[in-house]
C-alpha cells in the first residue's frame, strides 16, 4: 500500500476520522512479507495525498477564482478546502460562529482566496470524485472533482467556484432587508447575481426576506419569489424570537432615525440578536440602533453601544457630499487587504490606492471610542477625519475572543443610483447600471459580514 499523510487543519470534536498511521519509518515504498515492517494503514482519500515535493514535482493541487453569484465579481476571503468527512447541514439561524470552531467536516487540506478571488489549494488527493467546499458563513457550495491527476495543477471553471445564486446550488444565509426610502440595499443583492425567486415576504420560500420601512411595499407582478405585501419592519425588530430567524439583518436608510418605528424593547432586541451571532448592516440614518433617538431627542436607547461609553460619536450632520471617501488601512485588520481588492475590481482608480469615489455621501458619524471599532473607511473634511464605515463583534462587553456576532455602521449609501419608494414595486427603482464604486465597496461588505469572528485557527 502506497505511503500516505494527512494535512490536519481543522477538525470538529465529533468527527471520528483518523487519517494515516506510519508504521513504516525507514522511508521509500512499503515493506511487505518478512521485512519486519508492517505497511502503511491509512483510510478515506488521505491515502491518495501524494508527496510529490519528495518526487521532485510540483503539488498536486486545484486553482480557480471564486465569484459572487454574479460569476463577474471576485471575492476575498472565502475558504476553499477538501473536508476529512461530510461538512453536515448548516445550523438554521443566527448563530455563534466562532472561527476557531474550525470548517465543518475537518480539513485534509485548505486555503482561502486573496485579493484578486484567486486561490491555490496544495496537496489535495489524487484520484476520483474529490469533495471541495467552497465557504464563507452560510455561503457554501459543495461539488466533486471527477478525476485529479498527481503532481499537477487542475484549474476549475468558474462554475464550480462561483458561490450560489439560489438553494438549489448551495447554501446561502437566510437575510431579512428592512426596505427604506432613502437607500436601496435590497438592489445591491439583487447585484449580486443573486436569484429573483429568492426575494420574498417571510411566509414565502425565498432566502431573502423584504419588510416595509418607508420604501417599496411589494413586488412586481408575477414575481418569481411570490405575491403579497411586505410585512411592516416592527415586526422583525420588535421581537428577538423574530431576528435569530435571521443569519443577517440589512437595515436601509430611511431618511430619519423614525423614533416612532424604533422602542426600547426593539433596542433590546437588536443587541440581544447581534449578541448572539446575528449580523446588522446599518445605513446613515438607521444610526439610531447605536447611537439611540437623538434626532430628535427620544428616551430609547441600546445599552453599552450608546452614550459616552458606546461605540462612536455623532453630530447627525445633515451633510452630504460628493469628494472621495479614504480607505483605513490602519485601523482595519483587513484594510490593506480592502484596498488591494478595491484596487483588483475597479472600484479605486488606477493608481489611486485607497481613493473610493462617492456619489451622495453622507455624514452622521464623527468618530470612533477608544478602540471599539474597527474603522473601515472615512472622509477627510477640513483636518477632521469623519467614520464612514466601521464594523465592531458583539456582545461589546465581553473579550474579543467570546464574542459571536458583528454590526456593521455605513454612513455612507450603498446605492446611489438605485431608489426605493412606496410607489414603485421592487425592482422598478433598482438601476441596471453595472455596480457603482461604493456599491463594489459594500458589496466586499455584504460578504465579509456573513464570515466567522475571529481568526481562522
Amino acid at each position: 500500500m502506497r505511503p500516505c499523510r494527512v494535512v490536519l487543519l481543522a477538525l470538529i470534536a465529533s468527527l471520528a476520522v483518523t487519517g494515516c498511521k506510519r508504521h513504516n519509518e525507514g522511508g521509500g515504498d512499503d515493506v511487505e512479507g518478512d521485512s519486519g515492517f508492517e505497511p502503511d494503514a491509512c483510510e478515506g482519500l488521505g491515502c491518495f495525498i501524494v508527496d510529490c515535493a519528495n518526487k521532485g514535482l510540483p503539488p498536486t493541487s486545484l486553482s480557480g477564482t471564486v465569484y459572487a453569484p454574479n460569476g463577474t465579481l471576485p471575492l476575498y476571503g472565502v475558504n476553499v478546502y477538501v473536508p476529512i468527512g461530510t461538512p453536515g447541514p448548516l445550523p438554521a439561524g443566527a448563530q455563534c460562529d466562532q472561527c476557531a470552531n474550525g470548517l465543518l467536516g475537518g480539513a485534509y487540506t485548505q486555503t482561502s482566496t486573496d485579493e484578486a478571488g484567486n486561490f491555490v489549494l496544495k496537496d489535495v488527493p489524487a484520484t476520483n470524485d474529490v469533495p471541495v467546499v467552497i465557504q464563507v458563513g452560510k455561503w457554501r457550495k459543495q461539488f466533486k472533482v471527477s478525476n485529479i491527476a498527481a503532481c499537477q495543477d487542475l484549474p476549475l471553471p468558474m462554475n464550480d467556484t462561483r458561490l450560489p445564486k439560489n438553494k438549489t446550488e448551495g447554501d446561502m444565509p437566510k437575510i431579512a432587508i428592512a426596505v427604506g426610502g432613502a437607500d436601496a440595499l435590497e438592489c445591491l443583492a439583487r447585484k449580486m447575481g443573486i436569484d429573483d425567486s429568492e426575494f420574498s415576504i417571510s411566509t414565502g420560500t425565498g432566502n431573502i426576506h423584504m419588510y416595509d420601512g418607508n420604501g417599496a411595499t411589494t413586488f412586481a407582478a408575477n414575481w418569481p419569489g411570490g405575491a403579497g405585501p411586505f410585512p411592516a419592519t416592527t415586526t422583525l425588530w420588535n421581537d428577538v424570537n423574530k431576528l435569530k430567524e435571521y443569519d443577517i439583518t440589512f437595515l436601509s436608510c430611511e431618511g430619519a432615525q423614525n423614533a416612532g418605528t424604533k422602542s426600547q424593547m426593539a433596542m433590546n432586541a437588536m443587541k440581544a440578536y447581534a449578541d448572539l451571532g446575528g449580523r446588522v448592516f446599518a445605513s446613515h440614518w438607521h444610526n439610531i440602533w447605536l447611537e439611540g433617538a437623538t434626532n430628535p431627542a427620544a428616551p430609547q436607547a441600546p445599552a453599552v453601544w450608546s452614550g459616552p461609553d458606546g461605540v462612536a460619536t455623532w453630530n447627525n450632520s445633515s451633510t452630504t457630499f460628493g469628494t472621495p471617501d479614504t480607505i483605513d488601512e490602519v485601523s482595519n485588520p483587513k484594510g490593506k487587504s480592502f484596498a488591494t481588492w478595491m484596487l483588483n475590481v475597479g472600484a479605486s482608480p488606477a493608481g489611486m490606492r485607497d481613493v473610493v469615489p462617492m456619489v451622495q455621501g453622507k455624514q452622521t458619524a464623527t468618530g470612533i471610542i477608544g478602540n471599539k471599532a474597527e474603522r473601515w473607511v472615512y472622509w477627510l473634511n477640513g483636518g477632521v477625519e469623519y467614520p464612514q464605515i466601521f464594523q465592531f463583534t458583539t456582545p461589546l462587553e465581553n473579550p474579543p475572543a467570546n464574542r459571536c456576532g458583528k454590526v456593521v455602521f455605513s454612513d455612507m449609501h450603498v446605492s446611489g443610483n438605485s431608489s426605493s419608494r412606496a410607489g414603485t414595486p421592487f425592482p422598478g427603482g433598482c438601476s441596471p447600471a453595472p455596480l457603482s464604486p461604493q456599491e463594489k465597496a459594500l458589496a466586499f461588505i455584504f460578504f465579509d459580514i456573513s464570515s466567522c469572528v475571529g481568526p481562522l485557527l
